[in-house]
Formats: C-alpha cells, sequence, structure tokens
C-alpha cells in the first residue's frame, strides 16, 4: 500500500469506522492480535507486512482505528451528540454503535487524522515511537475539540487534589495496580519475562537463520501484543475478574531495552520506569480529566525516548 494513496486513506478511514463502533479498548485488543500474529509469521521466516501495514499501520494501528479512533468517536459521542451509551467520554469499553452515523464518521476521520500525524513525525523523529506520540496528540485534539478541557483536564478537580493528587485513589486510572509496593514488584516480573522473551526470540531466529528486521520487530512487541490480548478481561469481565494489570507498556520497554542492551537487569530497570511513567501520565492527564488520555501511550512515548538515547 502507498502510503499517501487514496486506497490506503480510504482503508484507513474504514478502520477507524470500525474502531468507533467497537469502542477503544476492544479495538486495542484486536490491535494486539493483528501485531501476535505478525510476530508468529516473523518466526516462520515471513516478513513484516502485518506489523507494518496492519497492527502498527493504516489498516488498524493504535494511532488509527486500533485505539485512537474509538476514544476520539467516545469524546464526541460525549461532548457534541450527548448520546454515548454509558454517559462518560473515560468509558472505552463501551461499544459505540448505539449512538449515531456521525460518531462513526468522526472514528473514521480520526483514523486518517492519526494515521498523517504518524507519518509526518515518523519523518523526522528517528527512533522514537511516534504511533504513541500520536495516541496522546489525538486524543489532546479530540478532548480539546469536543470537551474544551485542557490536556491536564478539569481545572477545579486539579485544585480540589492537586495535579498529582488521586483523592485516596478514587480518582486513579487503575487503582488496583496501586501501591507502589505491588506496581513495582509486577513490574520486575514484567521486565524478565518480556525481556526474556526479547531474548529467546532473538536466539531462535539466529539459530534458524530467520534474523531479519521482522524478527527484531517481534523481540521488541511479543510481550506488548499478549498484554494487549490481555486486556479481554478487563473487557468482557466484570468485578474482581476485570482487575488485571496493564502492563503493555512495561512489556515494550523491556523488548527495548534487551534489544538496545542485551542486558536483562536493564530490562527489569526498563520495566519499571515503564510502570511509574504510565503512572505519571495517568495523574498529570487522566485522573482529572473527563476524557480518555492513554498513561501506558505516555510511558511508552517517554521511555521510549530516553532508552534510545541511552543506546
Amino acid at each position: 500500500m502507498e502510503p499517501l494513496s487514496l486506497t490506503t486513506l480510504l482503508v484507513c478511514f474504514g478502520g477507524g469506522i470500525l474502531g468507533g463502533a467497537l469502542g477503544g479498548l476492544l479495538s486495542f485488543v484486536l490491535c494486539g492480535l493483528f501485531v501476535f500474529s505478525g510476530c508468529l509469521i516473523a518466526l516462520a521466516g515471513g516478513g513484516d507486512f502485518m506489523f507494518s501495514v496492519i497492527g502498527f499501520g493504516p489498516v488498524f494501528g493504535p494511532h488509527v482505528g486500533g485505539f485512537a479512533a474509538g476514544v476520539a468517536a467516545a469524546n464526541y459521542a460525549q461532548g457534541v451528540r450527548k448520546n454515548h451509551p454509558t454517559g462518560g467520554a473515560k468509558d472505552i469499553l463501551a461499544s459505540l454503535m448505539p449512538t449515531s452515523w456521525d460518531v462513526l464518521l468522526v472514528g473514521g476521520i480520526f483514523a486518517v487524522f492519526g494515521y498523517l500525524c504518524n507519518l509526518w513525525l515518523a519523518s523526522f523523529m528517528k527512533g522514537q515511537d511516534t504511533i504513541a506520540i500520536t495516541v496522546l496528540i489525538s486524543a489532546f485534539v479530540s478532548r480539546a475539540l469536543f470537551l474544551r478541557q485542557s490536556p491536564f483536564g478539569n481545572s477545579e478537580s486539579i485544585k480540589k487534589f492537586g495535579l498529582l493528587g488521586t483523592d485516596d485513589t478514587n480518582l486513579s486510572w487503575v487503582p488496583w495496580m496501586l501501591p507502589f509496593s505491588r506496581m513495582i514488584m509486577f513490574a520486575i516480573g514484567i521486565g524478565l519475562v518480556s525481556g526474556g522473551a526479547a531474548m529467546a526470540i532473538g536466539n531462535y531466529a539466529e539459530a534458524a537463520g530467520i534474523a531479519s528486521g521482522a524478527t527484531v520487530t517481534a523481540q521488541v512487541v511479543i510481550g506488548w501484543a499478549v498484554a494487549a490480548v490481555s486486556l479481554i478481561a478487563l473487557q468482557l469481565g466484570n468485578d474482581t475478574i476485570q482487575r488485571v494489570p496493564v502492563w503493555h507498556c512495561q512489556a515494550i520497554l523491556a523488548g527495548i531495552a534487551w534489544v538496545n542492551f542485551g542486558n536483562l537487569g536493564v530490562c527489569v530497570v526498563a520495566a519499571v520506569a515503564g510502570a511509574l511513567l504510565q503512572e505519571l501520565g495517568a495523574r498529570l492527564f487522566w485522573n482529572h480529566g473527563d476524557t480518555h488520555v492513554d498513561p501506558p501511550a505516555f510511558g511508552i512515548a517517554v521511555g521510549t525516548c530516553i532508552l534510545n538515547l541511552l543506546a
């Protein structure tokens, strides 16, 4: 697919309509499935098509139909049409199919916006996760456009609880990840698992004679993909079943750390940093807002920048 062809833009637009209908989280789970299948294809000696075109590309990447479109559509449904199914744009689990045709249209429009934004950023931000940055930009734009809120959210909430305050986790994004002791212990485990998976994939690809750009991508994103798919429990479960960790930020940073440094200790440090960064992102941009600004995207964007600067 040519980057700026009409066909590519139309396919991207269609993916955004689908993402808007499904809602942000379910779309992201599907994106994770596409990326996981890309890892399997790479390990079978195939190319990077499933990564570059589908899972991280114009068809259903997180910056287009695979997440950001659903977030933008939810913001429009809540802020403009007043027909969000659950009455809150922060709810990215709800399908937006019962809303209206223009809500789905906004999903398509923001998918194209996200695709073009990422294409532009990637032209000069080499070595950075421009997809994560685009997810943030898209969320900020739709928050400002449809709900007239700043990136930091509601000023009254900030005055009452403090910018980094959580009101004893009542405002928190994923409160069951706290306290910090539990969050850090979990991140240590993810650093070892995701870093170890990256190591194993690299060793296998070299031994099998299939090492390529696609297998390196698989090293980085295998943990991210599994983490994304695991969020199906959050999407479809209830009560204690929903309280699964959100760990794709920690996983991908550990994968990057292995590829850059080849050391499991660095993978652990990267995963712990990812957990802390996404919590910081939640406190800065999610807790006081009326819309979803993705904390893992913040952690991935900042963490990737740091890891690549240190490499």
